[in-house]
């Protein structure tokens, strides 16, 4: 029977960098020969991605899965936390709802319930694979939370695994976040930390020699590698923490303008990733109205909480804008999942799953009606789509509760499984659709931008890039730049060591 070889790897604080570096390493020991799993107890998150069976995964762990060569579970992430309303988020126990709890209720009466779905997922992915790199999410010094936390130092407990410690110089006081960690464990937890990673430094690294030094003679841990910060990195985000960085403004010297609206609770806004590759694409990110202006390419993304986020576009103008840039015909407007139904003529709640409005007028771009329900659809799609006076085969993933129908005529999208999926308008300058990962579709997305090229006099641009192969080309990228600035010997041998001391006792 397998007995999986684990390494943790915690954070003085959130975007630090756990997800991108437990990427690498799933993708640096599949290299190396290992049959690898990376695992997150708890995930709080929007952005999600669907395994094989349709089942609801933090985006992290599916997306590391990929850079370890394997199909994602379930086991990976048992428990996944969407932010919904308030105080109050949608619970998603092995990738189906649970209930929609609060914050201080989920704490007091899902804890046991937590440890036990955590310790069966640790079980059967250690009995199946021969590394598992595990996740830890925010600080493992939050000394008001430590006592049922369900993500940090209880599950390396559970796990009895190493423990590397994250800290993120970009930040700013990066030697006292990291000796502060240390300070607030428990010395149980402390002796478990076998070394540091000082992640996302710029500059001259011999300017940091001295303050190494020191912090290994204070603390007696080693730093176990300075990673320089490594741009472009084709690689999902978590979630929107990381949305701060983009701009909202124009880029003169790209050639087509997108503009993607991030309401506030915006959810797998990956979808629009392909377009960071593609040479004369410049991407925005709008909250405000004033930001908006004239984009060749609208999207209306995600969202958690359809009727909530319509709302903030109303009340902010940026919805008014929209119609306004569809009455012009200056832009195409794309709307994907909670997008697509904001397009709508209407969009009702009936059961107060989402918001307490029960009913709202959509922006009526669309001959569309949608209906939120307590049945959540999360599922693998494929179909052909039609635009354009072409057909393209399309894969993607549906994560929606709501239903939509036709309230007039509407020229249906893709035809998918025997029905119909999504809609658009004549001139195809209105088109909306459930599936996430539309635009990862490089056929598709090649047509689409030469379209909107040719509508402003350009030249269309032949065989861009393939998004999948950039995603494979950048964690081998990610995988050669971890390796060359951190101690993987060192880890390794901490790593046995630990084997060693659990098959002693």
């Amino acid at each position: 029977m397998v007995k999986a070889l684990p390494i943790m790897f915690q954070g003085t604080n959130s975007d630090v960098g756990k997800s991108v570096l437990v990427t690498a390493f799933c993708r640096i020991f599949a290299q190396d020969g290992h049959k690898t799993v990376p695992f997150k107890s708890q995930n709080m998150a929007l952005n999600s991605y669907i395994t094989v069976d349709g089942k609801e995964i933090g985006r992290a762990q599916g997306v590391q899965a990929e850079a370890a060569g394997i199909q994602a579970t379930t086991d990976m992430n048992p428990i996944l936390i969407k932010p919904n309303r308030g105080n109050e988020a949608q619970i998603v126990v092995h990738g189906k709802p649970y209930k929609n709890m609060e914050a201080g209720v989920y704490r007091k009466e899902f804890f046991q319930t937590g440890i036990e779905l955590i310790q069966d997922s640790l079980t059967v992915l250690s009995e199946n694979f021969e590394r598992m790199v595990i996740e830890g999410a925010g600080s493992p010094a939050e000394i008001n939370l430590n006592d049922r936390e369900l993500v940090n130092m209880r599950v390396a407990r559970m796990a009895d695994a190493p423990v590397i410690l994250i800290g993120d110089i970009e930040k700013g006081g990066v030697f006292a976040s990291l000796v502060g960690t240390l300070q607030l464990m428990e010395p149980e937890d402390r002796d478990r930390v076998i070394g540091v990673i000082i992640n996302k430094f710029r500059g001259d690294v011999h300017l940091l020699e001295s303050g190494l030094t020191w912090f290994e003679e204070y603390t007696g841990k080693p730093v176990l590698g300075v990673i320089p910060y490594l741009e472009n990195l084709n690689i999902d985000a978590e979630d929107s923490v990381i949305l701060h960085q983009y701009t909202s403004i124009p880029n003169t010297e790209k050639e087509l303008d997108i503009a993607v609206i991030q309401y506030p609770k915006i959810s797998n806004f990956t979808d629009v990733d392909p377009f960071f590759a593609e040479p004369d694409c410049h991407v925005r990110f709008i909250t405000r109205a004033e930001q908006v202006q004239e984009p060749d390419l609208v999207i209306l993304p995600g969202s958690k909480n359809t009727i909530e986020d319509f709302l903030f576009l109303r009340e902010s103008g940026i919805g008014q804008i929209i119609m306004e840039l569809q009455r012009k015909k200056k832009s195409v407007i794309f709307g994907i999942c909670g997008g697509y139904q904001m397009l709508g003529e209407e969009i009702q709640d009936p059961f107060a799953i989402e918001s307490l409005h029960k009913e709202i007028e959509g922006l009526r771009l669309l001959p569309i009606r949608t209906a939120i329900t307590k049945e959540k659809t999360t599922v693998l799609s494929n179909g052909v789509l039609d635009l354009y006076g072409k057909s393209f085969s399309v894969t993607g993933y549906e994560i929606h509760m709501g239903k939509t129908e036709t309230t007039g005529a509407c020229q249906g999208l893709i035809e998918t499984m025997g029905r119909s999926e999504g809609c658009k308008t004549d001139d195809a300058k209105v088109i909306g659709t459930y599936f996430h990962g539309i635009f990862h579709n490089d056929a598709f997305r090649e047509e689409m931008l030469n379209q909107i090229r040719q509508a402003k006099g350009l030249a269309p641009i032949d065989h861009r890039v393939s998004f999948n192969q950039l995603r494979e080309e950048a964690f081998d990228r990610l995988a050669v730049h971890v390796r060359g600035h951190v101690k993987l010997d060192l880890i390794e041998d901490k790593m046995k060591e630990f084997q060693k001391r659990r098959m002693t006792q």
